[in-house]
């Protein structure tokens, strides 16, 4: 099984975030209540791997049509902002 692609990423305070697309090398959607990226977080630097496209790795959303057993099934994602949180945007209610 592939991770899904993150696409594109609107999070552009995020320590992972350069120009728009996420370099983490997977991100974990969800805090059990709301499809957030819960890998988003800002710091002073950029980082993750500067050459690498940033794939879900885990999504702790449940409810949502392309989550199967924690994982999402989505051929990709985007990650922007919802109510000033990142949130992935692909989230769409079973």
């Amino acid at each position: 099984m592939e991770m899904p692609v993150v696409n594109a990423c609107e999070a552009e305070a995020c320590a992972y975030n350069t120009d728009r697309n996420c370099h983490a090398l997977a991100i974990t959607v969800g805090d059990a209540r709301n499809a957030h990226c819960d890998t988003f977080f800002s710091a002073p630097t950029k980082g993750g791997d500067p050459t690498a496209v940033g794939h879900v790795g885990a999504c702790k959303i449940s409810d949502c049509r392309h989550n199967a057993q924690f994982e999402c099934q989505a051929p990709g994602i985007t990650v922007g902002y919802v109510e000033n949180a990142a949130d992935c945007l692909t989230y769409a209610p079973a």
